[in-house]
């Protein structure tokens, strides 16, 4: 057995060797008054050299919690059939271009259509208010009699401005067709309309609640009739109450141009007069399931649109193969309600995008385009449409796929210029990539350590030059050497 002193002596040698390896020895207490001393040019040193540090690490403290984006770009590759199409999302709100006229076409560089655009495009009539009423069905052309003969005399009265008003205010219903004399339609329509105000007449002598008239939109004196209500389309069948003020709204005929479809849809309003049916703007009096009148003068255009990869064009304007238009007075203003390109994002997936790509997805969306009143105005809209992929942080969700675009509208005032909409739009062979992180934190550790022991080594030799700097001064005065 070895000795009790011998076991404590190697103890501690090894403790004073292993103290040894201290790179912080400190200065004993008793000499540390004697060795160093305080001063004010260091102590406001400190003071600064301590905000510094604060300020340094607050600021790495943000950089670490930041979520840090990373973008490239790389060529997208098209893998299968599928990729190869593109889904057009869109919801427009035409103020003043109702739905019966309102033709939405697609089209794309190579000339190719999409001919059943329809069946995947919903059109709601908006009444004066810009309120939704009906949702506009698929129907065939209008349907006009070929064979109409009124051999009378003319027994509609011809209105114009100066008769207008005491009519409207006579009658309890006045239905009124707006016409053009070089107008085909209104051609077809002249003796149908003819016919149906004789045979009311016939049918009900004497009740002058019910009258049926007709102003020409070319004449000088009924001219100003037509453009106070907004009439672009010939022909135009407007009905108007006694009862009606300045903000009335007018139910417009939409039926089919035959005598018993006529007479039909006009006795309806007069039952209403009479109090024997609900008085109301929309009526469907032949009761097939479609209305034949109803008060909408705007529309709201929505649907899914499936196109190829290709530049091409969406073009909204008024087409209808039972009317001629006047284009100088055809208005398309309208406000994009929402367009975007790709399948609709779940909102988990909207949570996760970076804020700059969520408004470019939609970056036509809530903005409104205005016609000019006097001269035709078309709205052209080129979009580029580039393909995002993001990679989010993983607490985020997992990566997202869309389509995002910068917008550029115009508009082209001309007379002569058919009004139209149109989206070019065209899909750019890119893929912008987007990776988000957080700074790891190691690093983080790693600039904390930096930042303290770098502020305070550049501290303390700006401590030591300003020291010397003032024994040098300080020798110099003893000396009487700075004058």
């Amino acid at each position: 057995q070895f000795p009790r002193s011998s076991l404590n002596f190697d103890a501690s040698e090894m403790l004073n060797s292993f103290k040894a390896v201290d790179f912080y020895r400190k200065l004993k207490r008793d000499l540390q008054a004697e060795l160093t001393e305080t001063s004010f040019a260091g102590a406001a040193l400190s003071i600064f050299a301590a905000v510094v540090m604060l300020a340094l690490i607050f600021a790495e403290l943000n950089s670490f919690l930041a979520i840090q984006e990373e973008s490239k770009v790389v060529l997208d590759q098209i893998t299968s059939v599928t990729d190869d199409t593109l889904q057009i999302n869109i919801n427009i709100t035409f103020h003043r271009l109702k739905c019966e006229y309102a033709s939405v076409d697609v089209t794309n560089f190579m000339g190719t259509h999409d001919a059943e655009m329809a069946a995947r495009v919903q059109k709601v009539h908006l009444n004066k208010a810009g309120l939704t009423t009906t949702e506009h069905p698929d129907r065939p052309a209008v349907q006009h009699s070929t064979d109409e003969v009124h051999d009378g005399s003319m027994t509609t009265e011809l209105l114009t401005e100066l008769t207008f008003e005491a009519h409207h205010h006579t009658h309890q219903i006045m239905i009124v067709n707006f016409f053009a004399p070089w107008c085909h339609w209104c051609q077809r329509l002249e003796p149908v309309w003819e016919k149906s105000t004789a045979t009311l007449a016939q049918k009900y002598p004497g009740d002058d609640r019910l009258f049926l008239a007709k102003v020409d939109c070319t004449a000088s004196v009924s001219e100003s009739l037509c453009i106070k209500h907004r009439i672009d389309a010939f022909p135009t069948i407007l009905v108007f109450r006694k009862d009606d003020t300045g903000t009335s709204e007018h139910e417009s005929y939409h039926g089919e141009r035959s005598v018993p479809a006529i007479t039909q849809w006009a006795e309806h309003f007069l039952a209403q007069a009479k109090n024997l049916v609900p008085k109301s703007r929309t009526v469907d009096a032949d009761r097939d399931g479609v209305v034949d009148s109803h008060d909408g003068v705007g529309c709201l255009v929505s649907g899914l649109l499936h196109v190829q990869r290709a530049p091409g064009m969406i073009k909204v304007q008024a087409a209808s193969e039972g009317h001629d238009f006047n284009w100088e007075t055809m208005d398309v203003s309208h406000t994009v309600n929402h367009v975007s390109f790709g399948p609709f994002l779940k909102p988990e997936a909207w949570a996760a995008l970076p804020a700059k790509t969520a408004r470019s997805v939609g970056a036509l969306d809530s903005k409104s385009f205005t016609s000019d009143k006097q001269t035709p105005t078309t709205h052209e809209h080129y979009i580029k449409v580039v393909r995002h992929q993001i990679s989010p942080l993983p607490s985020k969700g997992p990566p997202v796929s869309l389509f995002g675009y910068v917008a550029h509208s115009n508009n082209i005032q001309k007379t002569g210029e058919v009004p139209t909409v149109r989206f070019s739009y065209e899909i750019l062979p890119i893929v912008v990539q987007i990776s988000e992180s957080r700074q790891a934190l190691y690093h983080f550790a790693t600039q904390l350590c930096a930042i303290v022991g770098g502020v305070f080594t550049v501290a303390g030799i700006v401590a030591s030059v300003m020291d010397k700097g003032i024994q040098a001064v300080t020798k110099k005065q003893s000396l009487g050497k700075l004058g």
